[in-house]
């Protein structure tokens, strides 16, 4: 069961960087539980600042 909940956080992580990276508004967050939601944010910010920083080019 741990496993399967770290997974599940992990690829919200991953869906929110890709997000992040993609120029995508953090309001489109698809996510309505608490830990889901704060791990999508999370990769979407991390997602932005790579952007913003010119580690990624779109």
């Amino acid at each position: 069961m741990k496993r399967q909940k770290r997974d599940r956080l992990d690829r919200a992580f991953s869906k929110g960087f890709q997000a992040g990276i993609g120029g995508r508004s953090k309001e489109n967050c698809p996510y309505s539980t608490l830990d889901s939601r704060s791990q999508w944010l999370g990769g979407w910010r991390e997602g932005v600042d790579g952007r913003l920083n010119g580690l990624f080019n779109k």
